[in-house]
């Protein structure tokens, strides 16, 4: 795993279960209305934010590689 990602959260999708910031403390907050939303938009490639991504219960978390925009999360089909 190597580069730079970009990592948001859609909150209009987002239902709050934290399960991304227990996933990745350092990759994730929950704001006052329990909101997720990245620490750092742009961050290094790391396991831990990708298996926040893939374990949202709603998949809020879309993760590309930083410029080229290339699908990390979900995959493209």
């Amino acid at each position: 795993m190597g580069g730079r990602w970009q990592v948001e959260v859609d909150r209009g999708v987002c239902i709050g279960s934290g399960m991304c910031v227990a996933t990745a403390p350092d990759g994730f907050r929950l704001d006052a209305a329990r909101q997720s939303h990245p620490v750092a938009p742009e961050t290094d490639a790391a396991a831990d934010i990708l298996a926040a991504a893939e374990g949202c219960p709603v998949e809020a978390i879309t993760v590309t590689l930083a410029g080229s925009g290339e699908a990390v999360f979900p995959p493209e089909e």
